[in-house]
This record gives structure tokens, sequence and C-alpha cells, in this order.
């Protein structure tokens, strides 16, 4: 069954475009909070697989902020998948995850250490103070993976 989308191809075209790669609102919420907490890091290193959304040289720790729909956060209500075109979908979400998998190991073989924080984490104060004390403690000299969410 194929449904018609509810706007036209331009004003479509325009909304993805609208959708970030970096600086989102959950990115920006967590480097606020860990720069409140002391920790420096830097943005979107083009040196290492990925372009991580933070990296922190000092720790060898590299954190990525995972967008629940388009990473596929398995059992949280923001992943859901459009009714339009679903084999579309399926494809992208399949490949973004697979990246996702495969910049992980990259990172991870070449000694560093990560973090995934998903989205949902950092939707309300309590969960944003939580998620930065979890990462406050993991920094320093954590496991080599952990995943937040």
């Amino acid at each position: 069954m194929h449904v018609t989308d509810i706007v036209d191809k331009q004003t479509r075209s325009r909304m993805m475009a609208g959708i970030k790669g970096k600086d989102t609102k959950p990115e920006l919420v967590l480097r606020r909070a860990l720069h409140a907490r002391g920790f420096r890091y830097r943005l979107h290193s083009k040196n290492v697989p990925g372009r991580p959304d933070l990296m922190f040289p000092k720790h060898h720790a590299i954190v990525f902020v995972h967008g629940c729909f388009w990473h596929r956060h398995k059992g949280c209500r923001y992943t859901s998948t459009p009714s339009t075109r679903p084999e579309f979908w399926k494809a992208k979400f399949d490949a973004n995850v697979a990246r996702d998998r495969d910049v992980q190991d990259k990172l991870l073989d070449s000694g560093w250490r990560v973090a995934t924080v998903w989205e949902c984490t950092l939707r309300t104060p309590e969960k944003i103070n939580e998620t930065t004390d979890l990462l406050s403690e993991w920094l320093p000299g954590g496991e080599s993976e952990v995943i937040i969410g």
C-alpha cells in the first residue's frame, strides 16, 4: 500500500534538509552539562572514524549522541517507522545501524573508549543529570564501551 505524502515534494525536501547532523538539541544539552562539570572536549573531529559528536582526548574517549529515530534505539517509543515507503526507510535505517556498528568497531580496535548516549535520555532535567552522572563516572576510566539509554 502506498500512502500519498500530505505535503508537496518541495515542502518535504525543505523539511528533510532542516534535519541537522551535528549541533542537535540533545547534543547541545549534553555538551553544556558536561562542560559545567569541568569536562573539555573536541567536536566532530575529522581525524577519527565517524566524526564523533564529542571527543575527549585526555580520557581517550568518544561520545556519540544518537537520535532514537534515525539510529533505531531498540524498544524506545521514539523509534517509529514512517508508513510511507517502508522498504525505503527499512533500508535507510539498516544502513545507519550497520554504519554505527562499523564506526564503533574501528574506534574500539584503535584503542578508543566509546559511549553511545540515546536522545531519549536527554529529554528532562532529571534524565540529563542522570546521564551526565553516568558519563562523568565513565570518562576518567570506565569500560571500553558503554550505552546510556
